[in-house]
């Protein structure tokens, strides 16, 4: 399979940079718990809190939608929930991408469900072009509008999720 790099390192590290300024002007007056979606967004979550200087509880969410295959199923399965209160929190969902937008539309509802005093939604990759259900990212880092995309947390089939910048990942789902 062939990669085509599609953000540096750099324009990625600038880029979270720019977003841990933002929300921490933004929720300067509040209290902030960060909720990342595992897997894909554990890079971006940890690289985003150390750039957020406010006092910050951050926990995890899993959910699964794709599978191992290219093309998401459809279906969002909760797999594991967040551990700390999110009663009267205010929410910072941390994604990796938002595509279609059925994953993180139905964990804003789960969160405003359990009584979240809000829930915003900071995302690496928008790719409005697969929109399926209306959702609007509070934090984008960039937008990118097509290609299956690999690397900084992103995967296919559980591989290239370690890779220090973001590709195109050319035929995902041809082996060859």
């Amino acid at each position: 399979m062939m990669k085509r790099i599609v953000l540096s390192r750099t324009e990625i590290q600038e880029k979270v940079r720019e977003l841990g300024r933002r929300i921490s002007h933004d929720f300067r007056d509040d209290e902030l718990l960060l909720v990342g979606v595992l897997n894909g967004a554990f890079i971006f979550t940890a690289d985003l809190a150390r750039e957020i200087e406010l006092p910050v509880r951050i926990d995890f969410i899993r959910v699964a939608s794709y599978g191992a295959g290219s093309a998401s199923s459809g279906t969002v399965t909760f797999i594991k929930d967040v551990e700390l209160p999110v009663a009267g929190k205010r929410v910072l969902l941390v994604e990796d991408i938002v595509d279609t937008g059925r994953t993180i539309a139905r964990l804003q509802e789960h969160f405003l469900r359990q009584g979240a005093r809000s829930v915003h939604i900071c995302a690496l990759i928008d790719k409005k072009e697969r929109r399926e259900v209306e959702v609007r990212a509070d934090y984008i880092g960039f937008a990118v509008a097509e290609g299956f995309l690999v690397g900084y947390g992103l995967d296919f089939a559980e591989q290239y999720r370690n890779l220090p910048e973001v590709y195109h990942l050319e035929n995902p789902g041809n082996k060859a």
